[in-house]
């Protein structure tokens, strides 16, 4: 089972794959990753976040080459050896950020980006979306990079809601909002009952 947790920076993904992996909530053996990986591939994908002037269309492609690194040397051989997987941030993530950053370069960005990647990718078994307005995620994060200005994470906010109502069964939204405990006993349970039931 592949299962991702997906939201703006500062919902708290991270904190929560961190409070899962010293969790008895996953069966041992579970695949802990995450999108950046830490491949060179991911590598360029961080310096492009650092580049104000990065080409969104190259950007996105980026990002498409870390992803098929990722399902090719991670996520598949995990499957096929009969582990769960977790992974903080996945496809999802490139359909509504990169959605959000070729906004006004294609009539549809986000179904360009998933068209990009629908012939190849593997999708989640379920996604826990960390919902958290625009305004709390960049006082959370600090705004440290051109992804975390609020009219911006409101368009990928937005594009986010759009991928929920195409996909409701997929998702299970999480209230981000709440004390960082509170999301963490959540998300736990969440995975807890989406693995072993």
């Amino acid at each position: 089972m592949l299962v991702t947790l997906e939201g703006l920076d500062g919902s708290g993904k991270t904190t929560c794959v961190e409070a899962l992996e010293a969790s008895t909530a996953v069966p041992e053996g579970t695949v802990f990753t995450r999108e950046p990986t830490g491949s060179w591939y991911g590598d360029a994908v961080r310096r492009s976040i650092r580049d104000d002037d990065a080409d969104p269309l190259a950007e996105l492609f980026l990002y498409t080459a870390d992803h098929a690194d990722h399902i090719a040397n991670t996520i598949e051989p995990a499957l096929d050896g009969g582990q769960a997987v977790i992974s903080d941030r996945y496809s999802d993530s490139r359909y509504a950020y990169q959605g959000a950053t070729l906004d006004g370069r294609f009539d549809d960005p986000v179904a360009f980006v998933q068209d990009v990647h629908e012939p190849w990718t593997r999708p989640p078994d379920a996604t826990l979306y960390l919902d958290v307005d625009p305004e709390t995620a960049t006082q959370r994060s600090g705004a440290a990079n051109k992804f975390e200005t609020v009219d911006y994470l409101e368009r990928v906010r937005e594009n986010y809601e759009r991928l929920i109502e195409e996909e409701p069964d997929r998702f299970h939204r999480i209230d981000a909002s709440k004390s960082a405990d509170a999301v963490v006993e959540t998300v736990i349970d969440t995975v807890d009952s989406l693995v072993r039931g």
